[in-house]
């Protein structure tokens, strides 16, 4: 049964990450954006976040195993929502600077996440921490677009 629950939170944050980039997918709008030097090749993308994503299914299976009403669970279903929230607002919407107050508000939601999580189940915080760096890697490129444009 645990197995079939691991199964289940990676179907569901990779499914949902690749049909919510799907559905929100960059465009002539991104492509005629100036952005910042840092800016990484559009390919690299869909391989990093599917990595960070598995991460972090494995991290809310974890969570969820160990208490499915506690803090951490809520502060890893908040950044979930956080996370499926930046794509419509940044490439749909195209608002960067609404963009901007998203991420950083996940940021904080994966940071508390991590701090919460480092005294329970220090794997789970662990396997946050490259999604951190990279989360706050895309603030920096978020900023940068939002001030560029």
């Amino acid at each position: 049964m645990r197995n079939l629950r691991l199964a289940l939170f990676v179907v569901l944050v990779v499914g949902t990450g690749f049909a919510t980039g799907l559905l929100n997918r960059p465009g002539g709008w991104y492509a005629a954006l100036a952005k910042p030097w840092f800016n990484p090749p559009n390919w690299a993308f869909a391989p990093v976040w599917s990595m960070v994503y598995l991460l972090v299914a494995i991290a809310g299976w974890r969570t969820w195993e160990r208490d499915r009403n506690s803090t951490a669970m809520t502060l890893w279903w908040t950044q979930m929502a956080l996370n499926f929230l930046w794509l419509p607002v940044f490439f749909t919407a195209h608002w960067p600077a609404a963009a901007l107050a998203v991420i950083l508000m996940l940021l904080a939601a994966i940071l508390a996440f991590i701090a919460r999580q480092w005294s329970d189940d220090r794997i789970s915080a662990a396997l946050f921490i490259p999604y951190a760096a990279w989360v706050g890697f895309a603030s920096a490129l978020n900023f940068e677009i939002a001030r560029l444009n």
